[in-house]
């Protein structure tokens, strides 16, 4: 997504405590940034962190990490965290500026990230720039590092040569589909669905949203 420059959002970051804007001295370490020691769940690509914000504040018992590598669209993400928290202070979430291509520098085996989501990522229609997608076997392969055995993936999209390629990228990654949907607003497979501003518009147009569970096998 295309986002003008919010000239604001250099300065709300920095003064965020629960933003950080070179997350790689972390890796190893991420366990012990939170004030508790709870499962922790990654989203590759938060955009406004809208979908982030609801869970982190309904689900105080996991630890939350959000990805995005634009400084305007980090800063939306705050404010919409702050504003899911209200006056509380958000202990249970991170925002981190990061490239999800070296995501392998922030976590790795030491980490143990039990969930990922990726929500409407950029589908890169150009065969050229297939391996761009944040589901291309190349990327998953990095996620295997820091996921951990019998982690899940969790992945929506409106678009369906996306889906079904991401079906064979992650067979070839050696992940097991759990379930699958063509419909997800029709037939769900999530225990919950956070709709996200992508797929109220996508909805909206009459485009049905994709989605699946995938689950890292044993090795």
């Amino acid at each position: 997504m295309r986002i003008r420059r919010k000239k604001w959002a250099k300065e709300e970051l920095e003064k965020a405590e629960f933003y950080i804007d070179h997350p790689e001295i972390y890796q190893n370490k991420w366990q012990e940034k939170f004030p508790k020691q709870q499962p922790i769940y990654v989203e590759l690509g938060c955009g406004k962190g809208t979908f982030i914000a609801n869970l982190a504040f309904h689900h105080p018992e996991i630890n939350f990490i959000a990805v995005d590598m634009i400084e305007a669209m980090l800063g939306l993400a705050k404010r919409n965290i702050e504003k899911a928290f209200a006056k509380k202070k958000p202990e249970n979430v991170f925002l981190i500026r990061a490239n999800v291509e070296r995501i392998s520098e922030v976590f790795d085996q030491k980490d143990v990230v039990d969930r990922i989501y990726i929500n409407f990522c950029n589908p890169w229609p150009r065969g050229k720039h297939n391996k761009r997608r944040l589901t291309h076997t190349r990327q998953l392969e990095n996620y295997k590092k820091f996921l951990k055995k019998e982690g899940e993936i969790y992945f929506k999209t409106d678009n369906d040569e996306l889906f079904e390629s991401s079906l064979e990228y992650l067979e070839q990654a050696g992940f097991k589909i759990i379930c699958q949907t063509y419909d997800l607003h029709k037939e769900p497979i999530f225990e919950e669905n956070i709709i996200t501003e992508h797929e109220k518009m996508f909805s909206e147009q009459g485009i049905c949203i994709k989605a699946l569970i995938a689950k890292k096998q044993i090795d």
